[in-house]
């Protein structure tokens, strides 16, 4: 007895008919279609066993069903680009999507390298310096007067130099005199420490710390023998050729201040008139 060969589903006979396996059931075609096929995107009709079946993301399409949205060309074994669920060829997609180039103002193609600055876009070889013309790439650059330039293009056309190194100066900086310093580069003429961000005086054009300044030029208090800079506000006293600081101008003998008041002189000392009338 010949053993029976039915569709799985509806049980029919297979014998000298064409049929599919699924899980190692055999179906009708017309149950496998039925039950297995996949609906078309385009046509919404089932995609048949003998049809090809092209898929995205989990969508499927007669072959003659896929193609662009816009101009209708068949997007099989083409490259292609998705937009809101609609499929585009690249030259349609380019020309609604893609940025266009600043430089050549042609459309940047999907998937080829561009630079981005801005919100401006350029093709990779029109992104250049504008002194040089070389495209500047994943280099450092610097934008001026809504055009950009490569560092070394930028220095030698802009920049300005240190007075003391001689190299350009690319960001911050310090004038002195009207001439240009790297931050540090100015430094205090005797101590060699950096003079950004404190204060400082100059002598002959030379600029020094305080203390180096203090120490080096300024007269020394006739009390207390430590410098009297006179920066800051610091008040002193001038007596013949001497100087005090206000503190420091007292009388010798009791020590009480001479500041706005009248004194006398012994020698080399200051005397209120009280001790000096005793002389």
């Amino acid at each position: 007895m010949t053993e029976r060969f039915d569709c799985h589903y509806c049980k029919e006979s297979l014998f000298g008919k064409k049929y599919i396996l699924r899980e190692e059931n055999a179906y009708c075609v017309k149950c496998y279609e039925s039950l297995y096929s996949n609906t078309c995107e385009e046509c919404k009709k089932p995609i048949a066993c003998d049809n090809k079946d092209l898929s995205y993301k989990d969508r499927h399409w007669h072959e003659a069903c896929f193609h662009c949205f816009q101009c209708k060309r068949s997007l099989a074994d083409k490259p292609f680009a998705a937009k809101d669920d609609q499929l585009l060829c690249t030259d349609c997609y380019s020309n609604e999507y893609s940025s266009k180039c600043q430089s050549c103002k042609k459309t940047i193609i999907p998937g080829t390298r561009k630079m981005e600055y801005k919100g401006n876009s350029w093709h990779e070889t029109c992104f250049i310096c504008h002194r040089c013309q070389q495209p500047i790439g994943t280099k450092s650059f610097i934008p001026k007067d809504n055009e950009n330039y490569c560092v070394p293009c930028y220095e030698k056309q802009f920049a300005m130099h240190c007075v003391q190194c001689k190299k350009a100066i690319t960001t911050g900086g310090v004038t002195y005199h009207d001439q240009p310093w790297h931050k540090e580069c100015f430094l205090c003429t005797g101590c060699k420490i950096p003079l950004t961000g404190q204060r400082f005086t100059s002598r002959d054009e030379f600029a020094y710390c305080l203390d180096c300044f203090s120490n080096l030029y300024a007269k020394k208090c006739a009390a207390c023998a430590n410098p009297i800079t006179g920066l800051g506000g610091t008040k002193y006293i001038s007596f013949e050729e001497r100087q005090w600081h206000n503190d420091c101008f007292n009388c010798k003998k009791c020590s009480i201040s001479l500041v706005g008041r009248g004194f006398l002189t012994e020698r080399d000392d200051i005397l209120c008139p009280e001790c000096g009338k005793n002389l």
